[in-house]
């Protein structure tokens, strides 16, 4: 008869004591207060300017660092929409917005899938010299911009003020298109050949659907350096303020004795949300087509 003997169980570990959980921990906690300091010093200024544009103008500055206001000061966003014409300013951003995102967008996906798919003699030449026009600074191309537009009557015009913004090299977009164009596989132009498809047809039903992710990260980027221009459309509404921008219509908070800092601060806020917003609706594309292009 066969008789079972039971194995002897391992031994627990030792517990750990509860001073060196502490201290292999601590870095941690370290890192994450560090962290939310640096949040905290990054996000107080958006909060005081909301703060601000509740408060009268005399609270804005006698009320020191506290941020709750005494009496809510509604009254600053209608004036910053009604009085200083922001609604008019508003419209004029979005539709000079948008005009230069969609340009930008289909311009610059062309560049990239062409650099990035084709192989061409002076190819290297050509992404050179777009390089080479990031060391320029905007002031230097401004005199020309201003007399082309002189030239074809456009510079007192929304349409002259698209044409500027979106007629810049924009080499980053370009080159974040043609690494994404890159790694994608060659069987897709293939396929789509062999069923008759042309140049045009590649590109824009099955080529630019696909670079969903970097389409949105270009947007995006075009739509924060165009939301905020301020020369151009300063130069192109200077003879004509009802072509002015969110951005340039800031300065008519700016007496010759005095400012209007709660005004100021409402228009802020009233220019910022739709910036917040675009950004928390297309983050996790902007994420995608970053990592994208730096994997190419």
């Amino acid at each position: 008869m066969t008789t079972l003997t039971r194995s002897p169980r391992a031994a627990a570990p030792p517990a750990e004591s509860l001073g060196r959980r502490i201290a292999r921990r601590a870095p941690w906690w370290g890192v994450l207060l560090l962290l939310a300091v640096l949040a905290l010093v990054w996000v107080y200024p958006f909060v005081w300017m909301v703060s601000a544009s509740l408060k009268s103008s005399l609270e804005v500055f006698t009320a020191g660092l506290k941020l709750v206001p005494e009496d809510f000061a509604w009254e600053n966003y209608s004036r910053a929409w009604t009085d200083a014409n922001f609604g008019r300013y508003m419209v004029n951003t979005v539709i000079l917005t948008v005009s230069t995102v969609v340009i930008v967008v289909v311009r610059c996906a062309l560049a990239g899938y062409v650099l990035g798919r084709y192989r061409f003699r002076g190819q290297k030449v050509i992404v050179g010299v777009l390089v080479a026009t990031l060391f320029v600074p905007t002031g230097y191309t401004i005199i020309p911009i201003v007399k082309l537009s002189m030239e074809l009557g456009l510079l007192n015009s929304l349409t002259g003020m698209v044409l500027a913004l979106s007629g810049a090299a924009n080499v980053s977009a370009i080159l974040i298109y043609a690494g994404y164009f890159r790694q994608l596989p060659k069987e897709l132009e293939e396929a789509a050949t062999v069923d008759g498809a042309g140049f045009g047809r590649v590109f824009f039903q099955i080529m630019l659907p696909l670079s969903m992710p970097v389409t949105a990260t270009v947007a995006l980027l075009t739509f924060l350096s165009t939301w905020n221009a301020f020369f151009l459309p300063l130069v192109f509404s200077f003879s004509d303020p009802d072509l002015r921008t969110l951005s340039v219509g800031m300065q008519a908070f700016v007496g010759e004795n005095a400012t209007d800092w709660s005004g100021m601060a409402a228009a802020g806020v009233i220019s910022i949300l739709p910036i917040v917003a675009l950004f928390l609706f297309l983050q996790r594309y902007f994420v995608e087509g970053i990592a994208g292009a730096v994997k190419s």
